[in-house]
C-alpha cells in the first residue's frame, strides 16, 4: 500500500523558512516523479514544484521560484521543499504526490497517490 506522509509545517513570520518533508512508503521510490502542491482556503488546488524521478530536472510555480527548493533523497525514500522568504500568500495546506508519468505533469491529475498534507501558516 503506497502511502506519502507529509512533515514540516507550522506557524512562521513572514520572512522566516520551513523545511517540509515527504516520505513514502510501499513504492519503488526511484521510479516515480514527485510533485507539491497547495491549496489555500476558498482557493483551488495549485501547483507548487516538482522533480523528476532521478532529480535531475526540477519544475516550480513562477511565483516561488528563486524562493522554494525541491529535491528528494532516494536513501530515505523522501522529497523535501525547502521554502524560504515566505510570504502570507504561501500559507496553505501542502501536498505531495507521486506520479507514473515520464514527463512531470503540473496538475492534480498527472499524479497517482497523494498524502494528506501538511498547514503551512505565515503572518505578516
Amino acid at each position: 500500500q503506497v502511502q506519502l506522509v507529509e512533515s514540516g509545517g507550522g506557524l512562521v513570520q513572514a520572512g522566516d523558512s520551513l523545511r517540509l518533508s515527504c516520505a513514502a512508503s510501499g513504492v519503488a521510490f526511484s521510479v516515480y516523479g514527485m510533485g507539491w502542491f497547495r491549496q489555500a482556503p476558498g482557493k483551488e488546488r495549485e501547483f507548487v514544484a516538482a522533480i523528476s524521478r532521478n532529480g535531475g530536472s526540477t519544475y516550480y510555480l513562477d511565483s516561488v521560484k528563486g524562493r522554494f527548493t525541491i529535491s528528494r533523497e532516494a536513501a530515505k525514500n523522501t522529497v523535501f521543499l525547502q521554502m524560504n522568504s515566505l510570504k502570507p500568500e504561501d500559507s496553505a495546506v501542502y501536498y505531495c504526490a507521486l506520479t507514473s508519468r515520464r514527463e512531470i505533469g503540473k496538475t492534480g491529475p498527472d499524479y497517482n497517490y497523494w498524502g494528506r498534507g501538511t498547514q503551512v501558516t505565515v503572518s505578516a
